[in-house]
């Protein structure tokens, strides 16, 4: 019964997460790289157009990580069912302030998590088997935002199942978190850059890592490893000097 259960989540999520993946990042593809998109881009970082068999590739590895993905999100469901995980779904528990609090504090924590075993992966002894995968797309669509080697996926999807028993989370919580990690991963591998220059020279730019900073990480590979914000990278000296120099000015 328990592995029947498991199996319907799994297929379920299964196709939720792909249905995911071709609508957002199919859409905000088919629309930045058409005519429609075009008045919409303030800086093209990309030096050739994308190549269908690069994306393909991407869509290939992105539909291998759902395969993973799906199944975390089936095992936290099914811990949810048996009472094991410290998800919740009632407002009055927590109180609506610890809603946002959580938020915040857990996508900390994956930022800093996703900085630790994004580094590591990039270890010359490593990247072949963890992460070359995504590296195949020199320059980034958004089709390469969940383009993840099945070893990366893994460790990508372990800190999900790892959080929701270690921290209480409202449903709505976990949602929002899974929702802003899909929209930041697509928006920061666009291979353009819509923000305005000033946006991002104030404050956007400085704290919070956009296409233009991960497009440097894809070109360079030994700097820009954050997910979220730019802290770790300035804190342990992965930073590239040349964002501000070349990119904001």
């Amino acid at each position: 019964m328990i592995l029947e259960k498991l199996g319907y989540y799994w297929l379920a999520f299964f196709g939720i997460i792909l249905i995911r993946y071709f609508l957002v990042a199919g859409g905000v593809y088919g629309f930045f790289y058409s005519d429609l998109g075009k008045p919409y881009i303030i800086k093209n970082l990309r030096s050739l157009p994308p190549k269908w068999k690069s994306m393909r590739q991407d869509a290939e590895l992105a539909i291998l990580s759902a395969v993973f993905f799906s199944l975390c999100a089936a095992l936290i469901l099914s811990g949810y069912d048996s009472g094991l995980t410290r998800l919740y779904a009632t407002f009055e528990q927590y109180g609506l302030w610890y809603i946002g609090f959580s938020f915040v504090v857990v996508l900390i924590l994956q930022d800093g998590y996703f900085y630790l075993i994004h580094r590591t992966f990039h270890h010359p002894l490593l990247f072949k088997w963890l992460h070359h995968g995504h590296h195949r797309s020199l320059e980034p669509t958004p089709w390469t935002s969940f383009a993840f080697d099945l070893p990366e996926a893994i460790f990508q999807g372990l800190f999900f199942i790892g959080i929701v028993f270690l921290i209480p989370l409202h449903f709505i919580t976990l949602i929002a978190l899974l929702m802003t990690m899909t929209i930041w991963a697509v928006v920061t591998h666009l291979g353009i850059d819509p923000f305005p220059r000033s946006l991002m020279r104030d404050w956007l730019g400085k704290w919070f890592i956009g296409p233009t900073h991960h497009s440097i990480h894809h070109r360079k590979y030994r700097v820009h490893y954050g997910l979220y914000f730019t802290f770790w990278d300035k804190l342990l000296g992965t930073h590239d000097p040349s964002y501000e120099q070349e990119f904001l000015d």
